[in-house]
């Protein structure tokens, strides 16, 4: 071989190594940063600067989409983030109902999806479809035994009932009623309202007429405040539970001294002062709202650490999938879901994630702590 030939050779060989230290990973991302859903969109949009652009030998990249809360809108960018960008896995959507409605797309495609949402019907039961779903929030078995513990103890006997009518609010009352009934509380009324409603006066003044001795509200984002205030606003003197769906800030400000006292179960980030040092989770969370108020000047809610979660869930399988097969290509999406089902003992911002081919979720209740609200902020209940 003559020495141009042997040059010629070797600089194949850099290229050949450089493109495959270089290789890039894609991954899309679908938030609702405007729409009803924008409370809990805009702190995940707003997180994903902050997730890993390298990831051992890879380089990740980030495409970014905003579904304005309409889970059509959703479809259309799932499908534009498989078929144009070839994307290897897709973080999102925002909304419940929006992330029901792309569960047959991305497994029809073969592409992992990380659900940062609240119901759990994504991953339960599990299918051949959801198999390519994980979770990055609590189950809403694990929120709802908290506060049916705090109800029982409590005294609470009766309840009234007030979801979003799509699949956050449904799964939530058949989680709930179901434990409800096993611990002797009867749900005395059952309403149901939109996310984009103005108004529920009607079915507060249902839920009064009722006479229950508390009430719980099944709604994520701002749309969790209407109802609770509407029940203040009428003369609801009684206890308020809410779900891990009203932890965000602008609860508290939207809501003022209307939802002063209310219960609720959710991210131990709500009250990281009060936590211990030794809890795994702290650290992380620390992390991750400090990084966050450096880039945007304020707090996250929980939402955005969802998304951040699913950065480290990725930063963890990625390196196992690329040992199978190289980025962009089905092998190495499967690859990736595979490594995303082994998960062992992840620490979070939110809690610990142990996943199994029949659990994409992965939390325990350390993934959850029981919170009032207090003199306008927030507190460890009692």
């Amino acid at each position: 071989m003559n020495t141009s030939r042997i040059r010629f050779a070797l600089s194949a060989l850099v290229l050949a190594a450089s493109l495959s230290a270089h290789a890039q990973v894609k991954i899309g991302v679908v938030s609702s940063a405007t729409g009803p859903t924008a409370l809990v969109g805009i702190p995940q949009k707003n997180t994903v600067p902050l997730l890993p652009t390298k990831i051992g030998d890879l380089t990740v990249e980030y495409i970014a989409l905003d579904d304005a809360s309409d889970p059509t809108a959703s479809v259309t960018a799932v499908k534009k983030l498989i078929s144009e960008q070839n994307v290897d896995a897709i973080i999102g959507p925002s909304g419940s109902p929006n992330a029901m409605g792309v569960i047959q797309f991305v497994a029809e495609a073969g592409v992992p999806l990380l659900a940062p949402v609240g119901t759990a019907a994504v991953v339960t039961p599990m299918d051949d479809k959801k198999k390519w779903v994980f979770k990055t929030t609590q189950n809403d078995d694990i929120i709802a035994r908290a506060l049916v513990e705090h109800m029982v103890a409590s005294g609470v006997k009766t309840i009234g009932f007030i979801g979003v009518g799509d699949p956050y609010g449904e799964n939530w009352h058949k989680v709930f009623s179901a434990l409800a009934a096993k611990n002797g509380i009867e749900i005395v009324a059952n309403e149901r309202f939109q996310r984009q409603d103005n108004s529920v006066t009607g079915q507060s003044l249902k839920l009064i007429g009722a006479k229950p001795n508390a009430i719980l509200v099944a709604a994520a984002g701002g749309p969790a405040v209407l109802p609770q205030t509407t029940l203040r606003d009428q003369g609801y003197t009684g206890r308020i539970y809410q779900t891990h769906g009203a932890a965000l800030p602008d609860f508290l400000k939207l809501g003022g001294k209307k939802v002063e006292g209310t219960v609720l179960a959710a991210s131990l980030m709500l009250v990281l002062p009060e936590i211990a040092d030794s809890n795994p989770s702290k650290k992380v969370a620390t992390d991750y709202i400090a990084a966050y108020e450096k880039l945007h000047g304020s707090k996250p809610a929980t939402f955005g650490a969802n998304v951040y979660d699913a950065g480290l869930l990725l930063q963890q399988a990625i390196p196992a999938a690329a040992k199978t097969a190289k980025p962009g290509t089905k092998e190495f999406r499967a690859a990736l879901r595979d490594s995303l089902e082994r998960t062992q003992e992840l620490v979070g911002t939110q809690g610990v994630y142990n996943m199994t081919k029949d659990d994409h979720s992965g939390f325990d209740d350390r993934g959850r702590v029981l919170i009032a609200v207090k003199d306008g902020g927030w507190t460890l209940a009692k």
